[in-house]
This record gives C-alpha cells, structure tokens and sequence, in this order.
C-alpha cells in the first residue's frame, strides 16, 4: 500500500512538470554519440524523453544506438536536409511541451535542463533560450557558437557575451545574470513546442548556420522573448559538421546572413542596412585576398550570388509583422566591425551599447 502511495505520488510530480524532448540530429556521428551519449541519458528531469533523430548517415550509429541505447527513440530521415530541414522533419513526428535541440558534440552535467525550463515557465512570453556554453576542450573557457548568449550589431553580424569573433573569454562569473538576448545558439537550444510550430520551425532552405537567428529574429518580431540562463551549462566542442576552415562554412554564413536580415527587417530598413552590408563583406573578400585565401574570397563572392539569384524566393518568406530592428533587445546599435578591427575591443564588457 505504502509503495503504491510512493508510485502515485512519483507520477503526480512527473505529470506537474512540463514535458521535455531531448532531440539530438545525427549525421555519421557514431563517435560522437559514442563519446557524448552516455552524459545525456544521465540527466536528471522527471518528464524527458530522449530522442536520436538520425539524417540518413552511412555509417551504423543508427545501429550502436539500437544496440547500446535500447530506450533511446531513433527517428529517420530518409535523406540529409541539413541541420534546418532535419530537424523539422524529426520535429514533426515528436510530441513535448519543450523541445531541446541539442547538437551531437554536447556534454552536458546531469542538471542542466530545470534550471532553464524553470525560467522559461516564468513568463509565457519567453519561446526560446540557451544555457551558458563552454568549451569542452577547456570548461573554464566559452565556445564560440552561443557562449553567454547571441547578440546582432547594426548591420546583423552576430557576436556573443563572451565571444566577438575569434576573441574568447574565460568565464569568470562575468555573465552570471540572467537576461533577454538577441538569438540563442542551436548547439543547445530550448524552446517552447508550440512556438516551434507557429513559427513553422527552421528556414529549411538556409542548410545550416544562422538557422537559429533567423527562427529567433521571427519569434521577436512576433514580440516573444529570448533568455539566456546563467543557472545551467553545458560543453561543447564545436565544429562538428563544419569546421572553421572550411570555405563551404564562410559561404553558409554570408550567404545566410543576408538572408535573414531580407527576411526579417523592416521593409524602409532593408535596403539601408543590406547595402551597406555588401561593402563590410567586400572589405572581407579582399581580406581574404591579400592573404592568399582564394578559396574564402570565392566563398564571399559565391554568397552575394546566391543571394542575388533567390532574392524573389527569400521576399517570399518575409514574416508578416516586422519590429524596427532598434526596438529588439540585444541589438547593438553600432557597427562590431569597428568596435572589433578598429577600437580592438576584445571583450562583451567593453562594448557601449546605447
């Protein structure tokens, strides 16, 4: 009778806290599941289910999760969409209050999702958010893609508290409070089922890169809000698809970038900002020039083209209700391309935002 009481009272706290799904896209990633799986099935929710959702991989991580990870869900793809477009369609098929998206080279401490479903049940308002993210090659160090939340400059470059550019910091307890923020990183990204679906998910058409900014500029624009959690961490160890040298990478992420701001900004503010865009990235491909990276310049050249050619398609996806761009949290209203090159500020802190 007493154990039966215990049973019941187990299933009531589960049932008061809301649902959460652990969704982790693979691509012939068995290494990494192998190396990074075992933290995730150790986490401690009451109401998590944990879910491999696979992009059509060639090698037989498929297999190792069926074999070692029995009560792990494996949903397939029947191709590779991408990170977008692959997510979407695992996305589809699961049921969860929360949807946590987390990339495959994540190691995350057994506490790492309360803290952050707690904010974000705070306030109805809040769609998405992130944990504080560190390099797991030095967990006294933020990793590049999230550090202590996503921020855009005046002209859309995103940078990050505890990162601009390549300059790093160490956290040292310097971004320990909690506030709203421009995009949340999707190596380990939170954020209410039903606002996933309202927005319809990821822009399956960027591939991968900036997909997140992208879903997180909408959620602004239809005024929700965007947290970042100092309360949770988790560690990653970054380039796991696509490594920084990879020229297909600087090609992602030009060419994303002028997708979103088309798609996102107001219709007096997108030429402006676009424009003068084009000659920050100008300035960039005759960077890589004078240091012989040929590969790089084409990659900016091959962005612009692109985009130039889909300009029709991209107006399309224009959401309905733009929000000018200086009413956002998290927007700098100064160029980080100067405050960076120029001024060779290095740190979130010395930034003036106004």
């Amino acid at each position: 009778m007493e154990s039966q009481k215990m049973e019941a009272q187990t299933t009531i706290s589960i049932n008061m806290e809301p649902s959460v799904a652990v969704v982790i896209l693979n691509w012939n990633g068995k290494a990494l599941l192998e190396q990074f799986l075992p933290s995730v099935v150790q986490s401690q929710y009451p109401n998590l289910q944990i879910i491999v959702g696979d992009n059509h991989s060639s090698d037989d991580s498929v297999d190792f999760v069926k074999t070692n990870y029995p009560d792990i869900q494996i949903i397939q793809n029947d191709q590779n969409y991408g990170f977008a477009g692959g997510y979407n369609k695992i996305l589809e098929q699961v049921k969860a209050d929360y949807f946590i998206l987390l990339n495959s080279d994540v190691e995350v401490p057994q506490n790492w999702i309360s803290p952050v479903i707690s904010l974000m049940e705070s306030n109805p308002d809040i769609a998405a958010a992130q944990p504080k993210i560190k390099w797991h090659k030095d967990k006294n160090q933020f990793e590049y893609a999230g550090a202590a939340g996503g921020f855009l400059d005046k002209y859309a470059f995103p940078f990050c508290r505890g990162r601009i550019f390549d300059a790093i910091e160490n956290d040292q307890g310097q971004y320990n409070n909690t506030l709203e923020i421009f995009w949340a990183s999707g190596a380990a990204f939170f954020i209410k089922s039903k606002y996933w679906t309202e927005t319809g998910g990821l822009d399956a058409a960027l591939f991968a890169h900036m997909e997140e900014i992208d879903l997180c500029w909408r959620l602004k624009n239809l005024g929700y809000k965007v947290m970042f959690c100092p309360d949770a961490e988790v560690y990653h160890v970054g380039g796991g698809s696509l490594n920084a040298t990879n020229p297909f990478k600087t090609y992602l992420n030009f060419r994303n970038n002028l997708m979103i701001m088309q798609k996102n900004l107001p219709a007096p503010e997108v030429f402006s900002r676009i424009f003068i865009r084009f000659f920050i990235d100008f300035a960039a491909l005759l960077h890589f020039l004078l240091k012989g990276e040929v590969k790089f310049a084409m990659a900016v050249s091959k962005a612009h083209f692109h985009f130039f050619k889909h300009l029709s398609a991209t107006r399309k996806k224009r959401t309905a209700k733009q929000i000018p761009y200086k009413q956002h949290t998290g927007v700098l209203h100064s160029s980080i391309v100067y405050s960076f090159f120029i001024k060779k500020i290095r740190k979130f802190s010395g930034i003036e935002f106004k």
